[in-house]
């Protein structure tokens, strides 16, 4: 069954050297912490997270802006929540294929997962698109034309950063 959904994936970036640094213990310390901002905010704004991937997480949303406002608050916030590594995020949305009843097959969850890939640390990376949900307190920035791997045409990309607390998906404009 064809549905539009809206994908986004966080990383710890450095979890492997931390790890390897700092000991086991340690390591899953930060990613407790990390887990637990993840569910608050996706709590809060009223986005699931679709699975755990080690050191990241995959969300999933039917609209963008709840979304963009758990992601950039996610990476806003993380520091303060004892998060001791940087996140970065890739985000992208279109039309997939719901396989199985909860696994998702298709360009935007690939196009997202790539995105988090080439994203720096603290950095956000979404589609042109998805840059026009914008919530309050956040703000998207042009970040150029990339050539993203697995897709032929190249993918016209904004940043998304936030400055204060997201707190309202709701007064989200799209542009």
């Amino acid at each position: 069954m064809r549905v539009r959904r809206y994908f986004a994936f966080v990383d710890l970036c450095g979890f492997t050297r931390f790890t390897d640094a700092h000991g086991d213990e340690e390591a899953v310390a930060v990613l407790t912490r990390f887990r637990s901002a993840v569910r608050v905010l996706a709590s809060d704004h009223g986005v699931r997270v679709a699975k755990w991937l080690g050191d990241g997480a995959m969300f999933v949303s039917t609209e963008p802006w709840p979304l963009l406002a758990a992601i950039v608050e996610l990476e806003r916030r993380a520091n303060g929540d004892g998060v001791t590594l940087p996140i970065r995020g890739g985000l992208a949305g279109g039309e997939v294929i719901l396989f199985e009843g909860d696994d998702y097959i298709g360009g935007p969850v690939n196009l997202a997962a790539r995105l988090c890939n080439l994203a720096e640390p603290t950095e956000v990376l979404a589609t042109a698109e998805l840059g026009r949900f914008i919530p309050d307190g956040a703000e998207s920035r042009p970040a150029g034309t990339r050539t993203v791997a697995g897709f032929v045409q190249p993918i016209e990309v904004v940043a998304l950063t936030a400055s204060e607390p997201i707190t309202d998906t709701h007064q989200a404009i799209a542009g």
